[in-house]
């Protein structure tokens, strides 16, 4: 999944990025509002974090021309403005939750989870097709109860394909949704990955449809 954070404390977003690609996100930062809505302009995200108080535009603002263009992305609000005007305000502007600084980033990383299953019908931690289970809170995956052990990358594009299972996913939306802004969309990184993916995996799963590419297909 890839996330936009948009946070003007240059060390609190280093460490908030840092311990979001630990588990598992590709992520992209703006240290202000004009920068985040020329990034939301340009690339795909699943989900968005955004401070309030920052240089240039407001969060607010960022906030509200985001959700005239698009209704159905995540937006949690992370923000030292505490007060219930503050929080209620940033909801009715459309933000889909609302955490306070300082908070646990456990928790952070639970709100995340929540709302990107909502991205797909409330689908629950655990996924399932033709005996391949991958679970979304502990990150584990397993054959007919055989645990398999994935690198982040391919556990990230697995996850991505099981939940558009049946569906044909291309390259770039592949990449636009597990690489960030700094990887090199020319390079060979998906299909090394891809390949040692197939390769772990016991069942033949992920099918590769020429020229259109990939797709986890349940058995009729």
């Amino acid at each position: 999944m890839r996330l936009l954070l948009i946070e003007d404390e240059e060390d609190l977003c280093f460490l908030m990025k840092k311990g979001l690609k630990k588990k598992g996100y590709a992520v992209d930062v703006a240290l202000d509002g004009e920068e985040a809505l020329f990034l939301y302009s340009i690339n795909k995200y699943d989900l968005i974090i955004l401070d309030l108080n920052l240089p240039v535009i407001d969060g607010l603002e960022v906030l509200r021309r985001i959700r005239i263009k698009d209704l159905t992305i995540k937006i949690i609000i992370v923000s030292a403005r505490s007060s219930i005007e503050d929080r209620v305000l940033g909801l009715d502007l459309g933000a889909n939750d609302y955490l306070v600084k300082p908070f646990d980033f456990n928790e952070l990383d639970a709100r995340i989870r929540t709302l990107l299953r909502m991205n797909f019908s409330q689908l629950p931690n655990l996924i399932e097709v033709n005996g391949l289970t991958l679970n979304m809170k502990t990150k584990e995956i397993a054959f007919n109860n055989e645990t398999i052990n994935l690198t982040k990358k391919e556990y990230n594009i697995l996850e991505y394909l099981m939940l558009n299972k049946d569906n044909i996913i291309s390259k770039d939306q592949i990449i636009e949704h597990i690489w960030d802004n700094e990887a090199d969309i020319y390079s060979n990184a998906l299909k090394f990955h891809m390949h040692s993916l197939k390769k772990k995996l016991p069942c033949n799963c992920i099918i590769n449809i020429r020229g259109r590419g990939y797709m986890v297909k349940t058995n009729e």
